[in-house]
């Protein structure tokens, strides 16, 4: 099993002169750790009550912060828990990830769903389409990526977003691209994107063992009437992990082998607390080297 970070909070004691330093602390100290992967939300508001924050609270840009990211580091892989359809033009986002790709070193995940803050879309002044458009943008996407990272060149047409000459120069240095994560557990169109697109999805560790296997079983189905290997699918999670509250270590590894058993391979953290680096340091001693086990 492979451990991931996920760094959703920018909130840290000391204010904005602190988030350049302790994200360059975050970051080097979760490589050494082991971490196999490091994200960002993509977000402009903060998520209302997450962690205690409120909307008004920092955050920072992505893809900006992911190529600060990726001159810090040298082996954890890199992305976007995950992308709003709604934020970049689909021709501009995939030129964003394979700038991040090519100057990472290859490490670029391509993270990316059909979006849901409606408040931090209109307050920001971004159009927030229907939940059916939203869903047809993403797969908008989805197409324009696997028809670009193909060849060299390409010309889209799809149902929101056309490209006519779009350009794959230079060409990302993943093999054969950037995976492709799809975030979320709707069983009638996320899912059945995912067999049909993607390298990866995400499910939320929060939902519970039941819904998470359910959602799983329906992957699979999908897979099966699409001829798709469900093997090749990388299954990840998303999950907090709070060592200053409830949490232990003993408890920590009993939910990553309970995932494992159901066949996730990657498990990825939020930790509310991970500024003050303690607990990077417990998950390097205590919890990476066990999960590799599994």
């Amino acid at each position: 099993m492979q451990i991931g970070l996920q760094i959703p909070s920018f909130k840290y004691p000391g204010g904005t002169a602190v988030i350049r330093p302790k994200l360059k602390e975050i970051a080097t100290t979760a490589e050494e750790a082991g971490f196999y992967s490091i994200w960002v939300m993509d977000h402009y508001y903060q998520i209302k009550g997450l962690f205690g924050e409120t909307y008004t609270d920092p955050m920072l840009e992505s893809y900006t912060t992911l190529g600060y990211l990726a001159g810090l580091t040298e082996k954890a892989y890199l992305g976007v828990l995950v992308t709003g359809v709604i934020y970049r033009h689909p021709s501009v986002l995939l030129k964003m990830v394979n700038t991040l790709d090519i100057l990472s070193g290859g490490r670029a995940y391509l993270g990316i769903g059909a979006a849901w803050y409606e408040d931090e879309a209109k307050g920001f002044g971004i159009p927030y389409p229907s939940t059916s458009e939203r869903f047809e943008q993403l797969e908008d996407n989805l197409k324009l990526a696997k028809a670009l990272w193909a060849s060299d060149e390409t010309a889209f047409e799809g149902k929101h977003f056309s490209a006519p000459a779009i350009t794959n120069n230079p060409r990302p240095l993943a093999t054969p691209h950037p995976r492709i994560m799809i975030g979320g557990m709707g069983p009638n169109k996320t899912l059945r994107l995912v067999a049909q697109y993607a390298d990866a999805c995400n499910f939320f560790e929060g939902a519970g063992k039941e819904k998470l296997q359910n959602g799983l079983d329906t992957l699979k189905a999908h897979c099966e009437r699409l001829g798709r290997d469900y093997d090749t699918i990388e299954k990840t999670s998303l999950g907090t992990v709070h060592f200053s509250e409830k949490d232990t270590v003993d408890s920590t590894l009993k939910r990553i082998k309970e995932l494992s058993e159901m066949g996730f391979t990657h498990a990825i953290f939020n930790m509310p607390d991970v500024y003050k680096i303690t607990p990077l340091e417990t998950f390097a001693k205590e919890i990476i080297p066990a999960a590799a086990e599994l």
